[in-house]
């Protein structure tokens, strides 16, 4: 595999270099990441071209990750071309330029993005094809979409070194009370994440426990208000380690996923819910969130999708809910990477709505 950092134009795409066969011999994986250029003149023919190029990067088969140097905004006669690739790096881009994620160094930017893939190149590849893929379905189809892909992944070379790397483990104790907690107060549902000596990972127990919950405010039309929370230093680190690789079966594990977890749920209750978040989201702590029409964050919260690096992508419905809210390209970096997102960047993105005044301890 061709681990080195490939530059190319946008001409470069129009002419097919990125359509060559993206497997070599012995289907090992050729040259699975290419850099784009932007940093063109802005002219009419550039215009045509980019329209092309455009065209021909929504078609390939490889990871496209453009770079701009020049400071400011894409250009609105590459703009159609910096959309259809996986994600733009930059170090002074206009925040509202969705497909765009500002770096303090594109050079280690691209470094570290090139290393990732490396290291987990069926990861890194089959996560942007689920992003282009489901990024206009419904979100119940979009679901389905990510888990047959997460079952895919569990049977790669690199969840197997990641689940080597982690050691054998016992599965998690019973929860000493309830795993979640609900109270109604009036037209209130009132839910709390309750484990947390574990930081309220999202293991059987407390995705039970939350599904349950969601089910009555489905089944109670009374219930107009939904607010989500958890207890203790997190509001959640996402999936519970120990527990992963125990399901007795990939088919099984994707109808857990899809059927019997909380994404679809809070997605059909979005109008209703908001959740408040703190301490560490990482994982399921996010990506189920994210569904939900309003997030509000306390100070100091840290968000992190780190699946890619155990040979995954996100499982709890995050390439749905969070490109969602922030765009693929931003999305694809978050997951690729495991950048910590803070806040207030978090804020400005989309990826939360408020960042609350409360800093007392759950």
């Amino acid at each position: 595999m061709d681990t080195s950092q490939t530059v190319i134009t946008p001409q470069d795409l129009v002419d097919g270099v990125a359509d060559t066969p993206l497997l070599a011999a012995g289907a090992v994986v050729d040259t699975p990441l290419l850099v784009v250029n932007l940093d063109v003149a802005v002219d009419a023919d550039t215009a045509a071209h980019a329209a092309h190029a455009a065209q021909r990067a929504r078609r390939t088969d490889r990871l496209l990750v453009g770079v701009r140097r020049t400071p400011g905004p894409v250009p609105e006669t590459i703009a159609d071309l910096a959309a259809g690739l996986d994600t733009t790096l930059a170090t002074d881009a206009d925040p509202a330029d969705r497909w765009v994620v500002n770096v303090d160094d594109l050079d280690t930017a691209l470094t570290e993005l090139h290393g990732v893939v490396a290291d987990n190149v069926h990861a890194a590849i089959v996560l942007g094809q689920v992003l282009r893929l489901s990024e206009d379905l419904p979100v119940p189809q979009a679901i389905d979409v990510e888990s047959l892909a997460y079952s895919t992944l569990l049977g790669t070379p690199g969840f197997r070194r990641w689940l080597q790397q982690r050691g054998p483990r016992p599965l998690p104790p019973p929860s000493p009370q309830e795993p979640v907690l609900m109270r109604r107060d009036d037209e209130r549902l009132l839910i709390t994440l309750n484990r947390p000596e574990r930081r309220n990972a999202y293991g059987a127990e407390v995705r039970d426990g939350l599904v349950e919950a969601l089910r009555l405010a489905i089944a109670d039309d009374t219930i107009t208000t939904i607010v989500l929370d958890g207890a203790g230093p997190s509001f959640s680190a996402g999936g519970d380690l120990d527990e992963f690789g125990t399901t007795p079966d990939l088919a099984t594990a994707h109808l857990i996923r899809t059927r019997a977890g909380a994404g679809r749920l809070v997605s059909q209750l979005a109008d209703r819910i908001e959740v408040r978040v703190h301490g560490s989201c990482v994982g399921a702590g996010i990506e189920v969130p994210a569904f939900a029409s309003r997030i509000v964050a306390a100070p100091g919260t840290v968000f992190r999708l780190p699946e890619v690096s155990m040979g995954l992508i996100p499982g709890a419905g995050g390439t749905v809910s969070v490109p969602r809210r922030i765009g693929r390209w931003r999305a694809f970096w978050l997951c690729a990477t495991g950048a910590a997102l803070d806040t207030h960047t978090a804020l400005a993105w989309g990826l939360i709505d408020e960042i609350s005044n409360d800093e007392s301890p759950r």
